[in-house]
């Protein structure tokens, strides 16, 4: 039977990290708290556990999970470009509930499933997640919970929904405490998710795919109002708003007829990427290996080297 280890007894912690970090090794399954819902977590560069993870969530890989890294060089390690009012964000709202979509480096052959060349980056405002992912670097990370039902607040909940697909659950104690309700649901407290892959062009914005704990008000405080696509404009196809679990939203205004993501945690989980094979324009790399071995040991060194800035 799988067990729900307490992590406010430190030694049911230890137990948990250890055996999470086990599991995840073998392409396992974890649930895990963060700041804003429960997540179920997998190897990002292990195909194979990305495709059990939607699997037991009940998706297709045209519902992709985002990834949750522990600092923000990981994020230049698996972003292609970072622009610069990216960075303001993340600097402002990491770790913390929002999810920033961006074209993936293109030499990164994992395999998250429809995504078309993006990837949805967060790092997560929780100790126990960001000790986690210190040492097993990024994790492809969805809401703990089935497709179509509320997104995990405890461990509890999401024992009920996942059961014996996840090996591990660490309970942090309830989730989304810290942030105001202002999702597209009642009580909601999953990520806001930003696509940012529109400011590669002159004159591009970005655009918010889901509405959630960080509000456009916000968002818009740091980069200026003109950085973001009008509200009410038509929703982009993203394959990271199709991955929630509430209705797409194109800046918080009409609701598309996609599936919405709630990763969260992205995504998120908070829980967005979009490319017909997660980082590759090649459809032939997804039939290849999850991932390679030189990019992902640098994509794990790199989120070590970040490790005691993600965590603080």
């Amino acid at each position: 039977m799988t067990a729900i280890y307490d992590c406010s007894v430190d030694s049911q912690l230890l137990t948990g990290m250890r055996l999470a970090r086990g599991a995840i090794g073998r392409g396992e399954l974890v649930v895990i708290p963060t700041d804003t819902v429960y997540g179920v977590a997998a190897d990002a560069f292990d195909a194979a556990a990305v495709a059990r993870l939607l699997e037991a969530k009940g998706r297709e890989r045209t519902s992709p999970p985002p990834v949750l890294i522990p600092g923000i060089p990981t994020l230049d390690a698996l972003a292609s470009e970072v622009p610069g009012a990216v960075r303001r964000l993340v600097e402002e709202f990491w770790p913390g509930g929002l999810t920033i979509i961006l074209h993936a480096q293109p030499s990164l052959q994992w395999d998250l499933g429809e995504t078309r060349g993006t990837v949805a980056l967060r790092m997560p405002a929780n100790p126990i997640a960001l000790e986690l992912l210190s040492e097993t670097g990024p994790l492809a990370v969805s809401s703990a919970n089935l497709s179509g039902q509320p997104s995990a607040t405890t461990a509890t909940d999401a024992e009920v929904m996942l059961g014996d697909s996840v090996t591990v659950y660490l309970d942090g104690g309830p989730a989304g405490e810290g942030y105001e309700a202002i999702g597209e649901r009642p009580g909601d407290t999953s990520s806001t998710i930003v696509d940012a892959t529109g400011l590669a062009g002159d004159g591009g914005v970005m655009r918010i795919v889901r509405a959630g704990v960080i509000s456009r008000e916000r968002i818009a405080e740091v980069v200026g109002e003109d950085m973001l696509a009008p509200v009410g404009e038509a929703a982009t196809d993203d394959p990271f708003a199709e991955a929630a679990d509430v209705p797409a939203v194109a800046d918080e205004g009409a609701a598309s007829d996609e599936p919405a993501a709630s990763d969260d945690p992205a995504v998120a989980d908070e829980g967005v990427p979009s490319g017909e094979g997660a980082a590759s324009d090649d459809p032939a790399d997804l039939d290849g290996p999850a991932t390679s071995g030189d990019h992902a040991a640098s994509a794990r060194d790199t989120a070590d080297d970040g490790a005691d800035a993600a965590a603080s």
